[in-house]
Formats: structure tokens, sequence, C-alpha cells
């Protein structure tokens, strides 16, 4: 599968004919869309009530002719059926746990993941009656363990953010699926060039699209791709919460999903190469990269995926000012707070988080540590970068 991914990026979805014979997928940039009597809104109305897909489009927050592809070309890359643009990825993730979750239902997610989607499980969720619980991924036996009678999704990051942390997914996935059970997993990192949750038995994958899958750190996009009957609640929310993308975005997710596939192999290498580096420096504690084989998931990860990925993490010999002394020494990265681009963009996750120091040890951010996310420039200039910054401390 995977010597296809390139050919699949460049024209799964697309139409071979595009309106004018253009070669590009067009921008269709409309809020609406006109009907030329009333006899084509009645037999758009009626394919809709008989579950039959309409001819035509109706309005620009149900869908949109470029997003539409966008969509079909996502869905063939995770090999799903059905595949939903967002706002966001963030907007993925709350607009399908809104419309799957309801008042009395509990939800069991890793701790270790993105934080703002642990706050909407503790904030809005909860307020909405919805139960989480937070589990540990060091043993995939808490997440069975966590189940209750209630219990309706499962979700987790793999990897995670910022340890780049790899759950057992098909051990997680099996107890789940013994109860009818769903499970959701965030593959931002991975892209479906290193993993493809929905093969290893996941219900539904997540991507925030503005990082790997974009490439580009030009736009905003989220993307939920799972079986269409699943996902049709959460297409009906979209479409009253109003969490779609748009036209521009969406054209700019078309172009950056064809060099995907050769984006991510050199993001790889440059991490791989990275962490390596950097395992070797005296002034590192420790290095956070599935790939070496001292991460604690090494062999999970070389198990599940087939690359992994362009971001590395480790922490700095040094207290919280030592280590933005060395952000501030690189001069190759960009300091910001995203990845996946073809820009190396460089964080301390423990200053963007919160000044407290007790708030960054409650959500498991050492002071110490330092996010890498590696483009795809030359890792010899990244390295020579790192190692003079590295030096001076």
């Amino acid at each position: 599968m995977t010597d296809r991914f390139s050919t699949l990026a460049v024209h799964a979805g697309e139409e071979r004919r595009k309106p004018y014979g253009a070669i590009t997928t067009p921008i269709v940039q409309t809020s609406t869309y006109t009907f030329a009597d009333t006899a084509e809104i009645l037999d758009f109305m009626e394919r809709k009530a008989a579950g039959r897909s309409p001819l035509r489009d109706e309005y620009g927050r149900y869908t949109n002719p470029t997003q539409t592809v966008a969509e079909r070309k996502l869905a063939a890359l995770e090999g799903g059926e059905r595949a939903l643009l967002f706002a966001s990825g963030m907007a993925a993730i709350t607009t399908t746990m809104a419309a799957l979750l309801s008042d009395g239902d509990h939800l069991v997610m890793a701790f270790d993941c993105y934080h703002r989607t642990r706050e909407y499980a503790r904030t809005f969720l909860h307020r909405w009656g919805i139960e989480t619980t937070l589990v540990g991924i060091d043993r995939p036996g808490e997440f069975a363990a966590a189940i209750r009678p209630n219990t309706r999704l499962i979700f987790a990051e793999m990897p995670t953010n910022p340890y780049l942390r790899v759950p057992d997914l098909p051990a997680v996935i099996e107890p789940a699926r013994r109860r009818g059970i769903l499970t959701m997993v965030d593959s931002t990192f991975a892209t479906p060039i290193n993993l493809r949750p929905l093969d290893l038995g996941a219900d539904l994958v997540v991507h925030s699209a503005s990082k790997y899958l974009g490439g580009h750190n030009d736009l905003l996009a989220g993307v939920v791709v799972g079986p269409a009957e699943v996902l049709a609640p959460v297409e009906h929310a979209r479409g009253v919460l109003g969490s779609i993308s748009n036209p521009h975005d969406a054209y700019l997710l078309l172009r950056g999903l064809k060099t995907l596939e050769l984006r991510v192999r050199r993001q790889n290498e440059n991490g791989r190469r990275v962490a390596e580096f950097l395992a070797g420096q005296q002034a590192v504690e420790r290095v956070w990269y599935p790939g070496l084989p001292d991460h604690p998931d090494y062999g999970v990860a070389r198990r599940l995926m087939s690359g992994f990925g362009g971001v590395v993490s480790f922490e700095v010999k040094g207290d919280f000012e030592t280590t933005g002394r060395l952000i501030d020494r690189l001069r190759l990265p960009y300091i910001g707070p995203t990845l996946g681009g073809v820009e190396s963009i460089v964080e301390q996750p423990a200053a963007l988080f919160s000044l407290d120091r007790g708030e960054r040890r409650a959500a498991g951010l050492k002071d110490n540590l330092v996010r890498y996310a590696l483009g795809i420039e030359n890792a010899e200039d990244v390295i020579a970068d790192l190692e003079q910054a590295l030096a001076g401390l």
C-alpha cells in the first residue's frame, strides 16, 4: 500500500476533467447555491429524504465542491469510507465528540495528549453531563480497566504531544470493539504515510490538517475519517454548529496533500538524524523520539508505524531559563507552537503553556523540554545549528 501513497495524494478524489479544462480543482467561492425552479428544489429535497446523494449543493455551511474533493482525497489516503473537513483540528475533535456523546455517557481518554483536547473533555463535556476518565498509555490494560457500562468512546493520540508516546493501539481497540465502544485516534503527528489507524481497527481517525497534511503553515483545517454511518450524525452536527472549512483552505489543503509523501519521508529522515545527534550530546539529558531504541515505546512504534515522524522532543540539562537560552540561540528554526510544515519550528512547551510552574507540572510538562518540529531543510544544516546552540550553554 505504501508505494501508492504518492499516486493517491495526487489523483484520489479528483475529477479527471475539471471545469474549464483546468488541471487543478478550482476554488468555488460561493456562500449559497441557486435553483432553476421549484421543481429542482423538490427533486433536491426528495433525494435527501430518500437518503440518496443530491445531485447538487444547497448552502455553503453544509458543503462546497472544493471541500468535497479534499474530503474524497483524505478518505482515500486514510483508507476510510468518508471524510469530513472542518475549520480546524479542534473543530473536528469537538464536533465529533459532541455528536457522538450524550448526557450520561462516559469517555476514556489518554492523559498524554494535546492539552486543549483534555480541556474540552474536562470542561465542556463535563458541563454537558459527560464524564471523562484520563488514563496513562504505558499499559493498554488501563484503557480496558477504565471502561464502564456507559462508556461510548475511547480517544488517544498516536504519537502523543509532546513526548511522542505510542500506545499499543490494537490492544486498546480489542476490548473496546468487544463491548461495542467506538475508538477515535488523533494521528496528526503520524500522518497516513507513517500510520493508518483504521487499518489497525480504529473506528475514526482525526487530524489537524493545518500540520503535515497542509504542510506549508498557511491554512487551518481539520478532518475526521471513518465509516459513513458513524459520521452521519457528525456531518449533521457540523452543519448545525457551523464548524465547516472554507473553499480557500480546502484548495490549499489539496495543493499540500499532493506532496505529502515526499515531505513526510524527508521529515522522517530529518527526525531520525536529529534524534540520533541529540542522543550523543552531553548538554542533552534525554531525547524523546519513537525511532530511538531507548524510547519507552520503541518496540510498539516499530511494529505499528512505517516511519517515526519529524518531531523530536528533548530535555536540556538545565532549568527553565537555560532551555529558553538554547531556543534563542538557534538560528535556523522559527519559534512557534505548530509543526508539520516545510519550515522547522521549535518551542519550549512549558513557556507557551503557562507562567505558573505548578500548572506546568500538573500538565506533565517539564521546564527543560524542547519540541523541535523538523521541516524539509538539509539535515546537516539543522544539526550544525543545534551544535552551535548547545555549545553556547
